[in-house]
């Protein structure tokens, strides 16, 4: 089997959908430039001479535009993968994405549908409190949006794919560190999960949480880069004699609480590791869930490890001080098997 980094997984699950399906087509800023980079992180490099600028389509620098082009587009019968630079730009299509895209099926009792992807990189990489934020979280209180995490060369091509092909609009969320440590747009401090990725054709279903290590004394959640931590923590944990279950939730709506709850029946304790604030993030609602539903299986308190609510520094070593990072997830760990 290949192996591939995700940048090279999710051009290839773009490729082999407009391939399949000629109303799928790529929209977004500088995302098929000719000598450009191919978008901000080089995923659509090269896209332009396979399909042309018909199916490649440069914008202007108009967050607005793009979202609003893609959302008529999806409704007339189109099935658009736009591209915004970074997740912080969301804010300016705001009012399209949760007035018009989430609602738009419901409000037409089914007869619209808006089979809209949004690809959108997070994360914070020194570029300050504008171009850093994991907004992830802020979307799971908007109904009608579903949401994907991928955190593997694997996942990011078989969840795309899948993505393409729902009737509903979907935000896909990728981490700038883990497009890969090399290349013209790597980034300082970037890992390469380069995994291998089948050659024949698959989809990962929204809703399926992945348990990437197995363990008995305690369950890990995080998603995108802390999926990442929370392995590193969990072998440090475990020279230790600390076992540590890890699980990616790969999509946080639809999200996978069986999975969750099956890990807590038999660890007992939970730690939630988000890049995002903690205050009404998404580890809230994990924590405020396992609590409702998994109360009597609890043996500690649920932990969160999660940035703190502030705008993300610029300055390299307060940035990391904002971020959880391994031995932040470790720490917590101790605390709750060892009290």
């Amino acid at each position: 089997m290949r192996t591939l980094t995700i940048v090279e997984a999710l051009r290839e699950a773009i490729s082999e959908e407009m391939l399949r399906d000629e109303r799928v087509f790529c929209i977004g800023e500088d995302i098929g430039t000719p000598g450009g980079w191919g978008g901000a992180f080089t995923v659509t490099k090269g896209l332009e001479e396979e399909f042309s600028h018909e199916r490649i389509i440069d914008t202007p620098i108009s967050e607005t535009g793009i979202a609003g082009a893609a959302i008529g587009a999806a409704i007339a019968g189109m099935r658009p993968i736009a591209d915004v630079q970074y997740g912080d730009f969301l804010f300016c299509m705001m009012d399209q994405l949760a007035n018009q895209a989430a609602k738009l099926r419901y409000m037409s009792g089914g007869k619209l549908k808006v089979p809209l992807v949004m690809r959108a990189p997070v994360g914070a990489t020194t570029r300050a409190a504008q171009h850093s934020q994991s907004l992830e979280g802020l979307f799971i209180h908007i109904p009608g949006i579903k949401i994907a995490v991928p955190a593997t060369a694997y996942d990011a091509k078989g969840l795309l794919k899948t993505a393409v092909r729902d009737d509903n609009p979907v935000l896909f969320f990728e981490h700038k560190l883990l497009y890969g440590a090399k290349g013209n747009r790597a980034e300082p401090g970037a890992l390469s999960p380069v995994g291998k990725v089948p050659e024949e054709e698959y989809l990962i279903p929204f809703g399926s949480a992945a348990i990437r290590r197995e363990g008995r004394d305690i369950t890990i959640i995080g998603k995108l880069i802390t999926v990442y931590r929370a392995m590193e923590a969990a072998k440090i944990l475990a020279e230790e004699g600390i076992e540590a279950e890890v699980i990616d939730p790969r999509t946080l709506v639809p999200f996978d609480w069986e999975t969750v709850l099956t890990s807590l029946k038999k660890t007992g304790r939970l730690v939630i590791v988000d890049e995002e604030p903690g205050v009404g993030g998404w580890a809230a609602e994990v924590a405020a869930m396992a609590v409702e539903h998994a109360f009597c299986y609890l043996d500690a308190p649920v932990t969160r490890v999660t940035a703190p609510c502030t705008p993300v520094p610029f300055a390299p070593e307060m940035e990391q001080f904002y971020l959880p990072n391994t031995e932040k997830i470790v720490d917590a760990a101790r605390r709750l098997v060892r009290g």
